[in-house]
């Protein structure tokens, strides 16, 4: 009786403590964007450098990324022009507010930036904002959690024309 109680202790206590033990989600960071390096790069104070998870902006210079965006009919010189759109979008979205940042899992990519999704001051989402004007594609070789979200949000600007999109049939 004194061992069928003591279990039953036991096995109700690991079942009260494992909640207080379970891994909280991590804050959301936030700081103040000084700095646009393009599209999809950003240096937020006190940060650091920043990599826009989940979407991919054409490079400055032709790129040999620039292959999957040449198979969907987007020439090199749009996706030059694209560069510079999305470049001047965060400029006006984003430099100099105070933003909010959800770290990806892992939370670094292999260049040691923080990989996050980038909330306004509004609480709408950079990273999706660039993909339904059509200045950013979903990145496709990793897995994020928002991936199917953006993957919609990049089929409706192909269907709207916008962007990278204006001109290519789809």
């Amino acid at each position: 009786m004194i061992l069928t109680n003591l279990r039953l202790f036991l096995w109700l206590s690991f079942f009260l403590i494992l909640p207080a033990c379970a891994e909280e989600p991590a804050p959301a960071l936030e700081g103040t964007v000084i700095w646009i390096y393009d599209g999809d790069t950003l240096k937020v104070e006190p940060l650091g450098t920043v990599r826009l998870i989940g979407i991919d902006v054409p490079e400055r210079a032709d790129s040999s990324r620039d292959r999957y965006l040449a198979e969907q009919g987007i020439s090199a010189a749009r996706q030059r022009k694209i560069y510079t759109a999305a470049k001047e979008f965060n400029i006006r979205q984003v430099k100099g507010k105070r933003v909010k940042l959800i770290l990806g899992d892992p939370p670094r990519d292999r260049h040691d930036r923080l990989l996050a999704y980038v909330y306004l001051p509004d609480g709408r989402l950079l990273n999706q904002l660039l993909i339904e004007q059509g200045l950013a594609v979903v990145y496709r070789r990793f897995s994020f959690s928002m991936k199917d979200d953006f993957l919609a949000a990049e089929a409706a600007a192909a269907r709207s024309g916008v962007g990278l999109w204006a001109g290519v049939d789809r």
